[in-house]
């Protein structure tokens, strides 16, 4: 009765914290276009978590400068295990127009293991709900084999996140 009862409980909405890196804003506004009614993503079970130790999905837009690495890389440690990372847009998967640039460090995927990429510049509202409804599938199946691995969520130290920046 408890087993069932505990599956039951990770079978969640997923909340999703949303990370700029320096974008244009242009997927942001796709992002929120999302959000809003018409889209409504929250009937889904899709919300924005206001911490990244509240969020199950992180969302990454626009590309990854120098600057703002350490920083995303950060945040990302901060999101429980088992978590899904997504890139929406070009910039975080390729750098788009500013790849080249001295100040873009490169693709996030360089870094952490991204799950989902969300293609186009800026992403349509449709695009970017195929990808959430694909990291969710993605985050359930983590989610399984972490059961049954026998582990429980954990936030990495902070440490290891510095480590991470350091390399």
């Amino acid at each position: 009765m408890f087993k069932k009862l505990i599956e039951e409980s990770f079978e969640k909405s997923s909340w999703v914290y949303h990370i700029n890196s320096g974008s244009c804003n242009g997927c942001d506004i796709e992002l929120v276009a999302v959000l809003t009614p018409r889209f409504d993503a929250e009937r889904f079970g899709y919300r924005l978590a206001g911490t990244p130790r509240q969020a199950d999905i992180v969302l990454v837009t626009g590309p990854v400068t120098k600057q703002s690495l350490p920083r995303v890389l950060r945040t990302i440690s901060q999101v429980p295990e088992p978590r899904c990372i997504v890139t929406m847009g070009s910039c975080p998967q390729s750098g788009n127009v500013f790849k080249g640039s001295y100040s873009v460090a490169g693709p996030l995927s360089k870094y952490v293991h991204v799950d989902v990429d969300i293609a186009g510049c800026a992403p349509k509202p449709e695009a970017v709900m195929d990808g959430l409804v694909l990291a969710s599938k993605i985050l359930r199946e983590k989610r399984k084999a972490f059961r049954e691995a026998g582990k429980t969520a954990q936030i990495p130290a902070e440490a290891n996140a510095e480590k991470e920046v350091q390399e």
